[in-house]
């Protein structure tokens, strides 16, 4: 079943008898036992919904993996799965991660006596380097968020070798429709499923997919313990924004191309970063693992007054926190994504007062170069 297909077919439900085409939303807490012993496979919607598992079932598709849980954000996917590990672990950690990553891993990961080491992964000898016998983890984000760094992830796990490892890749970018770091030798698959699995700015989720049949286990049973779960509601949203993943993506990524290259003959803009550009030093490597570039675009202004002006004076750009929905939005990560992130961190990723981040929409692109266009001036 190709991509585009699966995304509205891949766990369709023949079982039931009203031939609903959307799935059902199970707005119950709790199921009734039809005898001692037995259960219809669902007792408690912490536990398991109809709902949940069919957006579940689709994300474990759509990534090629054995299963997928289905969280209430994204961080509280990445909260999960922290639980894997013990005190005293240690975890390497791509260092241009989202901010809120950052802020977990520093505040709540170090606290429970987690090892975290943040290393620049694009350089696989420096994480190389880096491994030592307490490493149980690699957690990657690629592109990185904000400054666009790719990862090759075939490279990291041939590097993990026959090591206990945990190669975990954050594909929240590009989704599964361009990239599926399972078959790629990832072991876990994070997302917000907030951003492009969603599309429309609507409602919060997050997913955790595991490469093998145990693992997928331990993190169901990790979901149910802690409860940082799904609702039935939001699945079914999520469900729907599935259905359109394609199509968004490729006109978002159609769209970013144009803008990417509008922006290189703007004078206030002195640098861009969207790995669709051939001078992009990971395109190669882009083309390589996935099968598109994604739509988000950062781009430094030349002063911090231009980068305000460009804020100020969008009008159909909304100047917004998240990414990945129909809408363009423009982010200040300074401020936003990335104002937990220690001053020194910040500044040493490049993320200073002149960067911007664009997730590109899905509207006429005419329209955002004409807004992009008013808002920076000449």
């Amino acid at each position: 079943m190709k991509l585009e297909t699966a995304c509205i077919h891949a766990a369709r439900d023949k079982s039931h008898s009203t031939g609903a085409v959307a799935v059902p939303i199970y707005q119950s807490a709790t199921f009734a036992h039809p005898c001692v012993g037995q259960s219809t496979g669902y007792d408690y919607s912490r536990t398991q919904n109809p709902t949940r598992e069919h957006v579940e079932k689709i994300v474990t598709a759509l990534e090629g993996g054995a299963g997928a849980c289905a969280f209430a954000s994204g961080m509280a996917a990445i909260a999960t799965l922290m639980e894997l590990f013990v005190p005293g672990d240690e975890i390497i950690a791509t260092d241009d991660l989202y901010g809120g990553s950052i802020r977990y891993f520093n505040e709540i990961s170090v606290k429970n006596g987690i090892i975290i080491r943040y290393i620049d992964t694009s350089d696989i000898p420096a994480v190389k380097s880096a491994i030592t016998d307490a490493t149980k983890a690699i957690f990657i984000e690629t592109p990185t968020n904000p400054m666009m760094k790719v990862t090759d992830i075939a490279a990291m796990k041939a590097l993990i070798g026959d090591r206990d490892i945990l190669l975990i890749v954050d594909n929240t970018f590009l989704t599964p429709y361009f990239c599926n770091p399972i078959a790629l030798g990832a072991d876990i698959v994070t997302h917000s499923g907030t951003k492009y699995l969603s599309g429309h700015n609507d409602t919060l989720s997050g997913f955790l997919v595991a490469k093998t049949p145990e693992l997928a286990e331990r993190l169901h049973y990790l979901k149910n313990a802690i409860g940082g779960v799904l609702s039935p509601f939001d699945a079914f949203l999520v469900t729907r924004g599935i259905k359109t993943l394609a199509i968004r993506m490729e006109k978002a990524q159609q769209n970013a191309l144009v803008i990417a290259q509008w922006l290189k003959t703007q004078p206030k803009v002195t640098a861009i970063y969207y790995t669709g550009l051939p001078e992009h030093p990971s395109y190669a490597l882009t083309r390589q693992q996935a099968r598109g570039f994604g739509a988000m675009i950062s781009f430094s202004a030349g002063s911090v007054e231009i980068a305000h002006n460009i804020l100020n004076k969008t009008e159909l750009i909304l100047y917004a926190e998240s990414l990945g929905g129909v809408e363009t939005l423009i982010t200040y990560p300074i401020t936003q994504t990335h104002a937990a992130v220690p001053e020194a961190e910040r500044l040493a990723r490049g993320i200073d007062d002149r960067l911007l981040r664009l997730s590109v929409g899905i509207e006429a692109v005419e329209d955002i170069l004409c807004d992009l266009e008013r808002a920076i001036g000449r």
